[in-house]
Formats: C-alpha cells, sequence, structure tokens
C-alpha cells in the first residue's frame, strides 16, 4: 500500500497551512489511541476544508529534561514514528527542536505564540490525557479557559480502551519489558519491531545445530523486550523470513554473568549475512531462559521451540 505523502516541516516560521486542524504530542508508538486522536484529526480536517497537522517533538523530551539514574526507553525510533505517522495520513508533521529553553515555554506562550501566531490555527485537538508547556501545566480545561478570543476551537478526544485500561505507551512500554509482547501488540496495533546490524558472535549455536546471527541494535533508546525466547519474523532487504529469537546472557553456554546478547535463529536459511541490516518482528513468546544441565539438553528444548515457532508463525 502507497503511504500518504506526508510534508515535513522543521521548526515553525515560514509557514503557510489552510484552515490547519492541528494536535500536538510526543506519539511514542503510535498506537491505536494516537491513531483514534489522529483518525480524529484528519476527519474533522476534511470535513472543514483545511489541512491536519501533527505537532511533536525531538529530541523527545525525556532526553533533555530527565535526571537519568536509568537510560529511557522509547517503542520507536524518530524515523519509525515518521513512517507510523505518515500511515496516518495527516497532511503535515511539524517537528520542534525541543531544547532546555523551549521546555521554559509557558502553555500560554505556546498557544498564542506556536499555535495562534505561527500556525494561525483553526481548531485544536487534545488526547483525553494530553499536557505541554512548562512543568506540563497546559491541559484541556486550562487551554479552553483562554482559547476564546483567539476563536480557535478546542477539542478533546476520549482515550481507547482494552480490557478496562487505556491505551498508553507507557502501559505498553511495561508488557514489552516483561516480555508479553501479544498483549503488546494487540494494543499497539502492528507487532512490535527491532532493527539493528548483525554482527559475528562465538557461534556457539552453530555447534547446537542452531547456527544465530548476533544482532546490536541500531538506536540505543529503543525499548528491547524482556529475556526470553521468542517466535519472530525476519526482514532482510526485501525477503521476511521466520525464525525464533533468544534475549538474554545464554545461561547454559555462560556460567558467569554475561552481558545481554540478542541472537536470532532463521529457518532454514545458510547464507552469510555478517553486516546486513536486519528487522526483527515479535510475533510470540515462546518461554523464558533456562540453565540447562547440558547443550545436549539446550539443543533438544531448542528443536522443540522451533517447532512451536513454525506452528504459532504458520
Amino acid at each position: 500500500m502507497q503511504l500518504h505523502e506526508m510534508v515535513i516541516h522543521y521548526g515553525y516560521d515560514n509557514l503557510a497551512f489552510t484552515a490547519p486542524v492541528v494536535t500536538s504530542g510526543i506519539f511514542d508508538g503510535v498506537h491505536r489511541g494516537h491513531r483514534a486522536l489522529l483518525e480524529n484529526l484528519v476527519r474533522r480536517a476534511e470535513e472543514t476544508g483545511g489541512e491536519s497537522v501533527v505537532i511533536t517533538f525531538s529530541p523527545h523530551p525525556r532526553l533533555v529534561l530527565s535526571e537519568r539514574s536509568a537510560k529511557p526507553v522509547f517503542l520507536s525510533t524518530p524515523g519509525e514514528k515518521i513512517r507510523l505517522l505518515e500511515a496516518c495520513r495527516a497532511d503535515h508533521l511539524l517537528i520542534i527542536d525541543f531544547t532546555p529553553e523551549f521546555s521554559r515555554m509557558s502553555a500560554v506562550e505556546f498557544f498564542r505564540t506556536i499555535l495562534v501566531e505561527k500556525i494561525r490555527t483553526s481548531c485544536f485537538i487534545i488526547g483525553h490525557d494530553h499536557h505541554f508547556g512548562r512543568d506540563a501545566e497546559g491541559g484541556f480545561e486550562m487551554i479552553k479557559r483562554f482559547a476564546g478570543p483567539s476563536g480557535v476551537r478546542i477539542e478533546q478526544v476520549p482515550g481507547v480502551h482494552q480490557d478496562n485500561m487505556v491505551i498508553s505507551s507507557s502501559l505498553i512500554r511495561g508488557l514489552l519489558l516483561e516480555g508479553r509482547v501479544e498483549e503488546a501488540n494487540s494494543l499497539l496495533g502492528y507487532s512490535y519491531s527491532l532493527g539493528g546490524r548483525i554482527v559475528e558472535g562465538r557461534r556457539l549455536g552453530r555447534s547446537l545445530g542452531f547456527p544465530t546471527a548476533n544482532i546490536i541494535p541500531d538506536d540505543e533508546y529503543k525499548l528491547i523486550p524482556g529475556e526470553g525466547v521468542y517466535a519472530v519474523e525476519v526482514k532482510l532487504g526485501n525477503v521476511t523470513h521466520r525464525g525464533m529469537l533468544s534475549i538474554g546472557t545464554n545461561p547454559t553456554v555462560n556460567r558467569k554473568v554475561q552481558a545481554m546478547s540478542i541472537e536470532v535463529h532463521i529457518f532454514d536459511f545458510g547464507d552469510d549475512i555478517y553486516g546486513m541490516d536486519i528487522d526483527v518482528i515479535f510475533r510470540h513468546r515462546l518461554r523464558d531462559n533456562v540453565r540447562f544441565a547440558d547443550t545436549g539438553r539446550l539443543a533438544r528444548q531448542m528443536e522443540l521451540d522451533r517447532l512451536e515457532a513454525l506452528k504459532l508463525l504458520s
């Protein structure tokens, strides 16, 4: 399917939109809740004869504002987020450079300077829990109080619920960190993926009859699902293969604590792919990582994993 041609703008000077209908947010992962908001945005623009405009920020505010005791992780890289937003068929994407100076802009200043003066917004659509401006002071009720004189129409879109929970990026991140990829995929509306480059490992899988490719992720802030063994699809170039992937420290062959590794075994595949780019699509979790008594028992379990993965991916 051909993607909608979305125009990308960096910064908010020299813009000329027709009756712009605008929303703003981080949109990490562009999950089902985000897409409900964006569908409303596009529909309202079509109804009013205006253009739909999505405002987002780069880098992620947490990378600028957080006193980081732990490295933040995100559902989408900047490139992935742009592709996901483009698929939602907005007319324009406005990316604002999030700096310490910008972070000190109040909600009122953001509304008046950017939404009214720079963009000339006709309608501003806000998510159910979205806040903006310094210290996240700007929410729906606050913005309604000072939007009237500007002539900007304000609308709020309710959250999307599943299993009595409101879908959110933080909820999905938590599920993935626990390895619950099926539940996370259901909330995302698509299967979570991880891109990286294949590097040479110690070739231990080959000795077990299951040669594996070690993956170094492309983006240091891209969330890596929790430790375990997964049934995955693997994209190499334009070709998709089936496989199984392990995230962890390989406790059977590494008796001492080792750094975490990401290793994928591609079914019925023997090409030399070292140095190639790879995308892994997480479909199902098979099991936890387990320390087996010896490598023979590990190999037998890997064969059972292969059969289960083939069944799930068929």
